[in-house]
């Protein structure tokens, strides 16, 4: 129901039970009846407040439905009401309650369901890999969920900005130099003579030979780096690799039609003094102690949740790695970004509460749920009905690149969206090939391209469709369908809400799924012009949502299959 009606009928039923229950409070929520007989919407209300009403539940139930039914307004919404259960009111809307949504659709297009800005701006870190090798399917999974999450809170009005933050420091990129210099010098990764925590992929060799010919490579944001093709240093080397690496990931980005706002570089922390200075604050904020020659947060007290407090800075002088994280993160919340989500592997659990534990230790104002982190699982790739699990490229996984070059980016964005984050996922490459209503991209897809084929059939009337009458849009199909329309605005709200893009990806199935009932039950080319039209508009508005919900994904809306 469109978000209006859901207003009206929700500020009716507080109405009733006021005047049933003066004293109460009720708090009142509508959803769908688990069984399509049942009605249209259900509400629960008389099985909340009969408890402390002591009263029987049906019997409440009943003197709210007969204040309802005294109501001539409730009756322009709703064609019946009913109690159901121990205590539901379930409600069947009136035709033109269905229909309405065609005309918001109609008025709204492509804000259809979208929020005006609303001033509040957001940042959304991901993807942020190390410069140390291609994208991987991990890496692909936030890139999925971190540019769908941004379309759907740019949708809720909020001004968002995408953020890349680079691991360009630590004991990963020194491994990523020794193991250019080996293969510069002609060491293969199998020799013993090859570093031990060094990097094998094939990609390693081609970094040596781009280095060691003087090769030129610039990153997205600007940054460009000469190789000087002296192997024997490995800064160097380092800056060169690094600027590679980020170049390649940059590729895999845009082909996965992803672009980033901002890149922020872990190595600029310690270069224009924030990590220092930030460990500075944080001793002087008194929440640090000296043991056995490191430097400890006392993050225990901190109330983060930490289970034992945390080493800062170790007996050689060199800082953990949250630190450099507690710095970036104080830049956030500097830029003006009073909300922060993170999106990142599952492996990376521990960080949460150590970051939110320094940056509460440093009493700037910052709360202490700042930021927000979805923490992802890893993907199985499955392909030919067995696991992949190595890339040559990479040497030891499977690379964002590769699914791309499998299926395509659609395919890979929705079926990286369409479970929740925090569950296991197995990528399907077959299914994500397959041309049937099994595979959700092609289903969703193919019933926007069906819509197309439709209206190219009366190209004469397209501009008679957006004013057509709707009444004649009485079909059970025909309701199904415009109640999951009018869904759509409540479903964005939600996934952006509840940090959950499947959300969307489940219902843009379900949508697809009443759209092929409806044209499987209902002739749209009917000889009656005025029922024709009607139902030229319907599929019109179904496309128009359609089209709107796959963008939001980062997902094309193909007018042929």
């Amino acid at each position: 129901m469109l978000s209006g009606q859901q207003t009206q009928l929700i500020s009716h039923i507080e109405s009733a039970v006021r005047a049933v229950l003066p004293d109460a409070q009720p708090a009142i929520t509508l959803e769908r009846p688990k069984i399509a007989a049942h009605g249209d919407i259900a509400c629960n209300a008389a099985m909340q407040l009969a408890k402390a009403a002591r009263r029987n539940p049906r019997e409440l139930a009943q003197q709210i439905v007969e204040r309802l039914q005294a109501d001539a307004a409730v009756g322009e919404l709703v064609e019946a009401i009913e109690i159901a259960g121990p205590g539901f009111i379930n409600f069947r809307l009136a035709p033109a309650a269905h229909q309405a949504v065609l005309h918001a659709i109609t008025e709204q297009g492509e804000r259809f369901g979208h929020v005006a800005p609303t001033g509040r701006k957001l940042m959304v870190e991901f993807v942020s890999a190390n410069p140390t090798g291609p994208l991987h399917v991990g890496h692909a999974r936030q890139a999925a969920l971190g540019d769908a999450l941004c379309r759907l809170f740019t949708a809720q009005g909020y001004d968002v900005l995408r953020e890349f933050y680079y691991n360009d420091a630590g004991n990963q990129i020194d491994n990523l130099a020794i193991s250019v210099q080996a293969r510069a010098r002609g060491i293969e990764p199998d020799s013993p003579d090859f570093p031990a925590d060094g990097y094998k992929g094939d990609y390693i060799l081609d970094i040596a030979r781009d280095f060691q010919a003087g090769a030129t490579v610039q990153a997205a944001d600007g940054a460009s780096v000469t190789a000087s093709g002296n192997i024997n240093s490995l800064e160097d080397i380092r800056a060169f690799a690094v600027a590679y690496l980020r170049r390649e990931q940059d590729l895999d980005l845009q082909a996965f039609n992803l672009k980033f706002d901002s890149f922020y570089l872990e190595s600029s922390l310690y270069t224009s003094g924030r990590v220092e200075r930030t460990v500075q604050a944080l001793i002087d904020s008194g929440h640090t102690y000296e043991h056995e020659g490191a430097l400890w947060l006392r993050t225990t007290e901190l109330g983060t949740g930490d289970d034992k407090d945390r080493v800062m800075r170790k007996t050689d002088g060199g800082y953990t790695y949250f630190v450099p994280d507690v710095a970036y993160h104080v830049t956030k919340w500097e830029r003006g970004y009073r909300h922060a989500i993170n999106i990142q592997g599952s492996d990376h659990h521990g960080t949460v509460a150590r970051v939110r534990a320094g940056l509460q230790a440093l009493n700037i104002g910052i709360p202490a749920d700042y930021p927000a982190y979805i923490l992802h699982k890893m993907v199985k790739v499955m392909r030919d009905g067995a696991e992949v699990k190595i890339s040559k490229r990479a040497g030891s996984y499977v690379t964002m690149r590769d699914l791309i070059d499998w299926v395509g980016q659609d395919a890979v964005r929705y079926f990286l969206i369409q479970r929740r984050a925090d569950s296991e996922f197995v990528f399907d490459v077959d299914l994500a090939l397959s041309r049937s209503d099994e595979n959700p991209v092609y289903y969703i897809q193919y019933a926007h391209a069906r819509i197309c084929s439709i209206l190219a059939q009366s190209p004469e009337l397209r501009d008679a469709i957006d004013t057509a009458p709707v009444s004649a849009l009485t079909a059970p199909t025909e309701f199904a369908l415009m109640r999951r329309l009018a869904e759509f605005p409540a479903t964005l709200a939600a996934a952006a809400h509840d940090l959950a893009p499947h959300q969307l990806a489940f219902w843009l199935r379900d949508c697809a799924a009443d759209f092929h009932a409806w044209y499987n039950a209902e002739r749209v080319l009917v000889d009656d012009p005025e029922l024709k039209l009607a139902r030229l508009r319907l599929a019109d508005a179904t496309r128009r949502v359609i089209a709107n919900g796959l963008d939001l994904l980062g997902v094309s809306a193909p007018e042929r299959m």
